[in-house]
């Protein structure tokens, strides 16, 4: 017979039957949970110098300098699905999720400007087949605002490139369709010629189908090669999270309403997309400050007559 008060049945019960066959959480929530507790557990095991094996659920709360803002958001998790499933823990449940956590500071989202992710772009050498196909990935990329295991998953099946569109599968199953460029469309059409509507999309080196980490590897090449021609990509952390920053950013910039951007995105709460409105606006903000009126104005040149603006007005 389980013994329900031990920490670890319930553990397992919480990353196999709530996290996946209950909630359904995608591949990486799931692993974010679970490198989570791997972090606790030594921790909590630690501190009370017990056997891992023989931790108990009440253990977790005799423990409080685990309390980094994510230990915390997972422990309590953890603690609420314990509480619903075992009535005497109720009381332990409200314990733990009472715990208050350390405030970090807001993270600053990186995002490119647009010279940047154009130098970016032109980083492959297209006149070779790998130079094209990572070009086709980096256009994607900032085409969709994919997430990296998004873009690794697509198959050719998936690409609607007659009608301008493609079906990308998120996270927790979802889907969601994703207009085209004319230039993606070139792309992808070359790419994938001859190929089954089974078959990857984006392959690696080796021809079988690239992984999120491979994504990653390429992007961080690239970049690498980029900061060449223009510096300022250094003193930026870039990934392929980044891109979808980037393509975010540039899309409300264009004027593109903030619901279709969370469509655009994925994103199942208008919440998460707010963050780029954020974002926008302190750009909107530093551009007003600059234009702010003193004592002796220096006249404009008219709006015809400024090469500077017209070049901007062209590139819209």
């Amino acid at each position: 017979m389980n013994d329900l008060t031990l920490l670890g049945p319930w553990v397992r019960r919480f990353l196999l039957e709530h996290l996946i066959a209950e909630r359904n959480l995608a591949r990486n929530t799931q692993r974010s949970y679970r490198d989570a507790l791997t972090l606790m557990i030594p921790f909590v095991a630690g501190k009370l110098r017990q056997a891992v094996d023989r931790l108990t659920v009440v253990d977790v709360s005799a423990v409080y300098d685990y309390h980094t803002q994510p230990a915390v958001g997972r422990r309590s998790r953890l603690a609420h699905f314990v509480g619903e499933h075992s009535p005497e823990h109720i009381a332990w449940c409200g314990q733990i999720r009472s715990v208050p956590f350390k405030k970090a500071s807001k993270a600053v989202i990186p995002y490119l400007d647009k010279p940047q992710m154009d130098t970016l772009l032109a980083a492959p050498d297209r006149q070779t087949a790998q130079g094209r196909r990572d070009h086709a990935l980096l256009l994607f990329l900032y085409n969709s605002g994919t997430r990296a295991e998004e873009a690794a998953q697509l198959l050719v099946g998936e690409l609607a490139l007659a009608g301008g569109s493609v079906k990308i599968r998120g996270k927790g199953g979802t889907e969601r369709d994703c207009p085209l460029w004319p230039s993606t469309i070139a792309e992808l059409t070359a790419l994938i010629a001859d190929r089954t509507p089974t078959a990857p999309v984006f392959l690696n080196r080796c021809g079988h189908q690239i992984t999120r980490f491979g994504i990653h590897t390429l992007v961080e090449r690239y970049v690498r090669k980029a900061q060449i021609q223009m510096p300022s990509l250094a003193t930026k952390r870039i990934s392929p999270h980044t891109i979808r920053h980037t393509t975010a950013t540039h899309l409300l910039r264009a004027g593109v309403d903030i619901n279709t951007v969370r469509a655009w995105l994925g994103h199942v709460s208008l919440d998460t997309t707010n963050i780029y409105a954020e974002i926008d606006l302190e750009t909107k903000a530093k551009a007003l400050a600059k234009c702010e009126v003193g004592d002796t104005p220096k006249p404009k040149p008219r709006w015809r007559e400024d090469p500077g603006l017209m070049a901007f007005l062209r590139s819209l």
